[in-house]
């Protein structure tokens, strides 16, 4: 007999109408993200050959990005958190379009066309600075807190679908109809998922004003995770382990160069860390860590630099799939832990704000790694750079636990925040 509670089962957040429209949307802005990252990587180094040019990619995205995230959060527990993510998406799909235009100017110098790809990468960068903020404080509105892990699982095994989609689409695009096809699906994809935030039937909650400077309230975000170790422990866990250990921006030379695999290889390289990821966390929707989460989340990410080195080591294309797979596998187990106790521990008003320190520290390891794989690979060579990479976040680990021992010790979640819980979202 099923049970009529909506906070019991693996599908409870699914039971919220809006979070399911918030869900797709996801789902849409993901592919579309994830497409135009396949072919601007393989665009830039098919037009450069340079493995500096794949990490300048990740500056030119990751500067601007954290030069806006403390303001995007501020924005975003000061406004209607849903328009902000509109507003941000419409950006994106400029940005996009912009893609698509410059693929149809043939005429067009490489030197001119690698520096107008640099700057779309630099508004998209803005763009998704303040996106990233609203748009997790948003899905947290739309659930009762007793659900959090449950929507959390959901959330990210929907990113981690797209993520496995979005890379082997976006290869297969290119392979058939070039870059302007690929961008044409990318603009479309990201049109529909402004479609669906539209179709929502939200307004975020009104807040009172700030008392104080705004200065004061752009670092309130930053002095509550300095004066929580856990979170610090473990947003730092992530900034340094996914920052070395990281091998994403080089997987064009990977593809290209040493598995000789193109564009559609490189798609499917791309896709599999989503593959293992998607995997594991329709586990955790299911059945979520409940017990030594902080032992779980240090060992998880060992194991993330465990793959890597035996990524850097392969040379068969299956093995490099399968290794790759782990990465995405074991870094969603860290990213659930770390997501669910953030959102639990942090109060409501200030969700917007410390999401948006956890976007720099998530947004400047993924793009500012990318940019130390980039110079790595120039210094070191491809595959000695990902090794010290993988050695580098095992050292990290090792680091954190010595350092962090609430971390360490963490064993159930929290049940509350350190401040006002929302009524609950209704369910259906």
């Amino acid at each position: 007999m099923k049970s009529a509670d909506p906070h019991a089962g693996p599908y409870a957040a699914l039971r919220y109408p809006n979070f399911r429209r918030y869900i797709v949307g996801l789902l849409a802005l993901t592919l579309s993200i994830q497409v135009q990252g396949t072919i601007v990587g393989w665009q830039i180094y098919d037009l450069t050959g340079d493995p500096l040019a794949l990490g300048l990619i990740g500056l030119a995205e990751a500067l601007p990005f954290i030069g806006a995230a403390l303001w995007a959060g501020h924005f975003a527990d000061r406004h209607d958190r849903r328009r902000q993510v509109l507003w941000s998406m419409a950006a994106l799909v400029v940005c996009s379009a912009s893609l698509l235009v410059l693929a149809l100017a043939h005429g067009m110098t490489t030197s001119l066309r690698v520096s107008a790809i640099f700057g779309v990468i630099v508004v998209s960068g803005v763009a998704r600075s303040f996106l990233q903020p609203a748009r997790v404080a948003l899905g947290a509105e739309l659930v009762p807190r007793t659900i959090y892990p449950n929507a959390i699982a959901w959330r990210a095994s929907t990113w981690q679908a797209a993520a496995v989609i979005g890379p082997a689409v976006g290869g297969i695009l290119y392979a058939v109809g070039g870059a302007e096809l690929a961008y044409g699906i990318d603009t479309l994809l990201m049109t529909a998922g402004i479609g669906w935030i539209i179709a929502m039937r939200h307004t975020s909650l009104k807040r009172p004003p700030i008392d104080g400077p705004v200065v004061q309230s752009l670092l309130s975000g930053l002095r509550f995770v300095g004066r929580e170790p856990m979170i610090l422990g473990a947003l730092s866990l992530d900034l340094f382990a996914v920052f070395f250990g990281g091998a994403v921006a080089l997987l064009p030379i990977f593809a290209k160069d040493i598995l000789h695999v193109g564009p559609t290889g490189l798609g499917m390289l791309r896709a599999a860390p989503a593959v293992g990821a998607i995997l594991v966390s329709a586990v955790l929707a299911a059945s979520p860590v409940v017990r030594r989460n902080g032992p779980v989340m240090l060992a998880s990410v060992a194991m993330f630099g465990l793959a890597t080195i035996g990524f850097a080591l392969s040379t068969s294309f299956i093995l490099s799939l399968v290794l790759l797979a782990l990465t995405g596998a074991f870094d969603m187990i860290s990213v659930v832990i770390r997501s669910t106790l953030l959102q639990i521990v942090t109060p409501e008003p200030l969700l917007g704000r410390v999401s948006a320190v956890n976007s720099v520290f998530v947004g400047s390891s993924n793009e500012i790694g990318a940019f130390e794989s980039g110079v790595a690979a120039k210094l070191l060579g491809t595959v000695p750079s990902v090794i010290f990479g993988g050695v580098a976040t095992l050292g990290v680990v090792a680091l954190i636990a010595w350092r962090v021992p609430a971390l360490r010790a963490l064993d159930a979640m929290p049940t509350h925040p350190v401040g006002h819980v929302p009524p609950p979202a209704r369910a259906i």
